[in-house]
């Protein structure tokens, strides 16, 4: 009966091991899967290839990221929905941002040679 008594308290406290900082594996899972579902439909409503998703994101679960694309692909697609451009560029991309400036034409060395010119006439 001690014993017993004894085994309760313990059986509760071992219980609430969340309390301790131990991670439940089964919690840990469902939210990486979550997480990786959450990714592919961002993905897929960014109109970005399923391809460039896994390189963008390389720790998430590769099939839970697929289960999200093709969620959000079959949600669009029965809605009519239009996808949004994306703001951070595909990998592999050069084409300059919009908010970078545009470089600079070169100068030809006739230019710039006839501004020197100019500017010692003017006595500059």
């Amino acid at each position: 009966m001690k014993r017993l008594l004894l085994a309760v308290p313990l059986l509760a406290a071992l219980s609430a091991c969340e309390q301790l900082g131990i991670d439940d594996p089964a919690k840990v899972a469902a939210a990486k899967e979550a997480e990786g579902k959450a990714i592919g439909s961002a993905c897929r409503h960014a109109m970005r290839a399923i391809e460039d998703c896994y390189v963008l994101n390389p720790k998430a679960l590769k099939a839970a990221v697929y289960a999200g694309w093709r969620e959000m692909d079959e949600y669009m697609r029965e809605n009519k929905l239009e996808g949004v451009t994306p703001v951070v560029p595909r990998p592999g991309s050069t084409k300059p941002k919009d908010d970078e400036p545009e470089a600079k034409p070169v100068e030809k060395a006739s230019e710039k040679a006839s501004e020197k010119a100019g500017d010692k006439a003017k006595g500059r």
